[in-house]
């Protein structure tokens, strides 16, 4: 039978399942494998979603499953939609109204299907979104669209807003995702626009993609040009590779361009940049301003009344901006999950769990909300991420396993304990992510990892906290008055840009007059056991006259002996869980 959920359009046969794997023929009925069962059941700001002109600041219930119909390279969710059945183990049971009653109990103003597609749980999700609209509660979803028109239309009624992920505009693009063309997308989102659903959409940024981004956008204006569209730069997870990730830089060009043809167009994934905020088009005053808030996300920080400028323009949003900000704890909530998950998997990865089904029923094992938001306060220090790997090392029989890496890593901790003593006076560091002005935390592993090696952390004196880190201002830069400068291995830009970006704003301190400014190596200092790479790497930076650590042979051995590779024969992603990907010669 053919299944009608999506444009796809998999003919399965009795017994079989699609291609997302979700669904079965039984007896001729087409099946959702896993009903009313949820991986994530969480509260959020809507904006984390994102979602930036509906309801900003407002509370809402996200909940997600697994699986996806599409298959796109460099997924920021791969783990969530590529172990369907690895990870079944870990979904819970929950009906409506127990997803509903949870909504009111964290006071939700709504109820929010991401992280994976409602498509690969689409009856789950419209008997969650009929119930949801009985009691009261805003109901939306991030997607890529790819519905059949039969089962969009009988979703709509029930739907407030939507986030239609973009994966390029023509053909060959979604072809490369899996999906037969881009049409029923673009078709897609002028039945919802149409039909009164508030629309927003986001789309990869990939380099040398400009063609692809710029015809998008084309075709969202031909529907409405106050359509937002959020443009996420590309970071290449998984088996993407690094030369597909634009600068914050490139990608700022990009917008634009684009906000030549749509009204509204945002940037994320780039720390610190001023592409987020909402600007009055006739007298340029900041209307909503917001900040990066995590991979995908973002924070509203400021805003005039009900987003209207003095002047008399107003912001197109629906529902109102609510008075107070939710705060999610750690890493739960959001895309910042996924990367929770894709930590623990960076362990087992190095424990040697390499086997897709063994690691599925572990990670099925582990997710949950307890463990994830325990991680968080695990990984901010050196102690602390011992007892973890040892902890995991535990739960998987990998004892032998997790004894070696943890001494691997104590071994080297021990040596830079030593040479602290030699240490006669500690520069001043600021720690930076993306551009200057996005400071990491007071309390984040960065931060702690540079007063072990030496270093006083001005990021230290830092109040006010983000997802992970916040905006500051060209005067608290330069008051901070750092004499040296980390630009962090995740999320980066290059040096020069950085440069750039001081000169420019007026950022003057010791660090940029010297040119004290360095890249901290990818995948280095965060998110994985290979921070003990990062931790000598900064040792041998902040003071080169204690330290020599040959990094080059530290990075062969530990790729050697916990990935089992030669890092001669690898490219460096931005992924936690695998080291990099395996090239041929």
């Amino acid at each position: 039978m053919k299944c009608t959920v999506c444009e796809i359009g998999c003919d399965i046969s009795e017994g079989n399942y699609g291609r997302c794997n979700m669904y079965t023929n039984q007896n001729s009925k087409l099946i959702e494998r896993f009903p009313n069962s949820y991986l994530t059941v969480l509260p959020i700001t809507i904006e984390t979603m994102p979602m930036v002109h509906f309801a900003p600041k407002n509370k809402f219930l996200q909940v997600s499953t697994v699986g996806c119909n599409f298959n796109c390279q460099g997924c920021i969710s791969e783990t969530l939609t590529s172990n369907a059945d690895a990870l079944s183990g870990a979904l819970t049971k929950a009906s409506p109204t127990d997803i509903i009653s949870r909504a009111k109990t964290e006071e939700c103003r709504g109820i929010v299907f991401c992280l994976n597609d409602p498509a690969a749980s689409y009856y789950t999700f419209l008997n969650l979104a009929k119930e949801a609209k009985k009691a009261n509660l805003w109901v939306g979803c991030s997607t890529n669209g790819y519905f059949t028109e039969t089962a969009l239309k009988s979703l709509i009624p029930y739907l407030d807003f939507v986030n239609i992920g973009l994966k390029g505009s023509s053909n060959a693009r979604y072809k490369e995702c899996g999906a037969k063309s881009a049409a029923p997308v673009f078709r897609n989102i002028r039945i919802l626009h149409e039909a009164g659903v508030h629309v927003e959409t986001s789309a990869m940024y990939i380099n040398a993609g400009d063609e692809e981004i710029l015809k998008a956008a084309e075709e969202v204006a031909s529907v409405s040009k106050d359509i937002p569209l959020q443009v996420m730069r590309f970071v290449p997870f998984g088996e993407a590779k690094p030369e597909l990730e634009p600068t914050i830089n490139k990608s700022e060009h990009i917008v634009d361009q684009l906000r030549s043809i749509l009204n509204h167009v945002y940037l994320f994934n780039s720390p610190g940049t001023e592409y987020l905020t909402t600007k009055c088009p006739i007298c340029g005053n900041e209307i909503i301003k917001r900040e990066f808030y995590g991979p995908m996300g973002c924070r509203t920080i400021e805003s005039l009344d009900e987003g209207k400028c003095p002047c008399g323009w107003q912001v197109p949003l629906k529902g109102p901006i609510n008075n107070e900000q939710f705060t999610e704890y750690g890493m739960l909530g959001g895309y910042r999950t996924t990367r929770a998950i894709e930590m623990a998997h960076a362990i087992l990865f190095t424990l040697g769990i390499r086997d897709n089904e063994e690691l599925g029923d572990i990670l099925g094992d582990i997710i949950k909300e307890d463990f994830i938001r325990g991680l968080h306060d695990r990984i901010q220090q050196i102690d602390s991420w011992l007892e973890l790997i040892k902890d995991l090392a535990m739960r998987t029989g990998r004892e032998k396993e997790g004894n070696e890496l943890i001494a691997f890593i104590q071994e080297r901790v021990d040596k830079i304990n030593e040479g602290s003593k030699l240490i006669k006076s500690c520069p001043t560091v600021y720690y930076s992510m993306g551009y200057p002005l996005f400071a990491l935390n007071a309390e984040r592993f960065e931060t702690n990892l540079v007063e072990a090696a030496g270093g006083i952390c001005v990021n230290k004196s830092l109040t006010r906290k983000g997802k992970p880190g916040v905006n500051i201002s060209v005067n608290e830069i330069n008051k901070l008055s750092p004499e040296m400068m980390f630009i962090s291995g995740f999320l980066s830009s290059p040096a020069s840009d950085y440069v750039q970006y001081c000169k420019k704003h007026g950022i003057d301190n010791k660090a940029v007059r010297i040119g004290n400014i360095c890249n901290v190596p990818t995948g280095w200092d965060f998110g994985s056991p290979r921070w003990i790479l990062g931790f000598m790497f900064l040792a041998n930076t902040i003071h080169p006259e204690i330290y020599s650590f040959d990094l080059e042979n530290e990075q062969k051995e530990f790729y050697k002996r916990f990935y089992g590779i030669d890092v001669e024969n690898v490219v460096t992603n931005r992924d936690f869980s695998r080291p990099a990907i395996t090239t041929t010669k």
